[in-house]
């Protein structure tokens, strides 16, 4: 079943969404218009003084993706998984450095110098270089700041937030806030020993494992196997339950370790030994960045003084288990917080994928720097721009067929759409019907249908 279909008055005032086949009978009668095709959104041709039910806004930001859900009490009506850019930030950020770097370090006929190169002499030189320069100089990041390829996940999540309480009345917001309680790891007893010493802290020490050792046996890399908790430096030898000294491993190794040191166990596999106590006493990398993306997260949400719950990782997975659900980003954000039971009403999310809004580089160049290309600044090709969703019904030629997806437009009229089965050349605007303008994000739908319990 797919998501629901906002509503909303002729005023422009949220109602409560509505099932496909509702919002279908409504258009055809004449009774409601197209308003927004992703998320799809129909406007009534009337005033409705009746208040929405309240909504519940449901969040699990990720490293990669974030789910991102709806419920109506305990009702899943929408469901949404948001890709994000972060690397392509950051990669578009270190070519610009290097460009950069290589253009001051370059040698050229009519380019000044670099500076050590300067006469000492030069007044210019003694300005920077005197004895006021060697000032420290002061930071100029304010406090909580992010590199952009972090705070660009906090920027898109907020963004369809707020776009979300424009189409439906949400009263309420929970969000995964921490992935991992890591002093429940450490140490069980600090407080609410009902809580640290049940079940729940053995999802959040297992979670922990998982992530860290890449869901997979360290000592034959096997996966898709039930995995045991297994200890580096026994416990018969001295080793500890910290969580430094813990890792995963399968029922056969497992077995075959048995109270062995792991230098003894590994003597002829030098590297999986290396591998291992060098990752034993590091931290998860990805999960403090995105625990700090987490925190950013939760002061933005806060500034919308709505009601915020949060959870943990633990408690997200140990949810999901009990009510029998498949992983999935959707399900794991519809899992967060405290709830008894949900009633799962779609199956097929909105893949919404990070795109950008393009690039103010006019002059491409090769990985030496060399210009190689440039661009024309008209952006608007036939009446339409790269970036905007298409259908093309192409009814003559060698690519007969029906292509929706994300348009690449040329000066030529011969456009690439990039569709979820792959990218497709050659379509002429003539079979391009606009669907959606460009807004930063390509929209697709999940083809694969979870496991939901019925």
């Amino acid at each position: 079943m797919s998501n629901f279909v906002f509503v909303l008055d002729t005023n422009h005032k949220p109602l409560n969404p509505c099932k496909p086949g509702v919002a279908r009978s409504l258009l055809k009668a004449g009774k409601a218009a197209v308003f927004r095709r992703f998320p799809f959104t129909i406007i009534l041709k009337k005033e409705v003084k009746d208040n929405a039910q309240p909504m519940q806004l449901k969040i699990d930001p990720g490293s990669k993706t974030t789910g991102i859900v709806l419920l109506q009490a305990d009702r899943v009506v929408w469901a949404a998984e948001l890709q994000h850019r972060g690397q392509q930030v950051k990669d578009s950020l270190e070519s610009r450095r290097s460009l950069r770097r290589g253009r001051r370090a370059r040698k050229t006929r009519y380019r000044r110098p670099p500076k050590h190169e300067w006469s000492r002499k030069s007044k210019k030189f003694k300005s920077r270089h005197g004895r006021e320069a060697r000032k420290p100089v002061p930071s100029h990041r304010r406090q909580g700041w992010l590199p952009p390829s972090l705070q660009h996940r906090v920027l898109t999540t907020m963004t369809w937030v707020n776009r979300l309480r424009k189409f439906t009345q949400i009263t309420s917001i929970s969000m995964e806030l921490v992935r991992f309680d890591t002093q429940l790891m450490q140490n069980a007893e600090i407080s609410g020993v009902e809580y640290q010493q049940g079940e729940l802290a053995g999802y959040e020490l297992r979670e922990y494992l998982l992530e860290k050792w890449g869901r997979q046996c360290v000592y034959c890399d096997k996966k898709d196997t039930p995995l045991e908790i297994e200890h580096i430096h026994t416990k018969s030898k001295g080793g500890s339950n910290r969580v430094s000294n813990l890792t995963l491993a399968c029922n056969a190794c497992n077995l075959a370790k048995g109270n062995q040191d792991i230098k003894d166990f590994l003597v002829q596999k030098p590297d999986i030994l290396k591998r291992i106590l060098s990752r034993a006493k590091q931290p998860l990398k990805d999960a403090a960045a995105v625990n700090s993306t987490r925190w950013a997260l939760f002061h933005q949400l806060k500034l919308t003084r709505l009601p915020l719950e949060v959870g943990t990782g633990g408690r997200t997975k140990y949810n999901r288990l009990r009510l029998n659900l498949t992983k999935t980003h959707w399900l794991d954000a519809a899992c967060v917080g405290a709830i008894d039971t949900l009633d799962v009403a779609t199956r097929q999310p909105l893949i919404i994928k990070a795109t950008g809004h393009g690039t103010r580089q006019m002059c491409g160049t090769n990985k030496h720097g060399f210009p190689i290309r440039h661009r024309s600044k008209t952006q608007i090709h036939k009446g339409f721009q790269t970036g905007d969703m298409v259908k093309a019904v192409v009814t003559l030629g060698k690519k007969v067929g029906t292509y929706v997806g994300r348009v690449m437009c040329r000066a030529s009229g011969s456009f690439d759409i990039s569709t979820q089965e792959g990218r497709v050349s050659g379509i002429s605007h003539k079979y391009c019907e606009p669907i959606h303008k460009k807004d930063g994000y390509n929209y697709a739908f999940s083809s694969g249908t979870p496991h939901v319990p019925d």
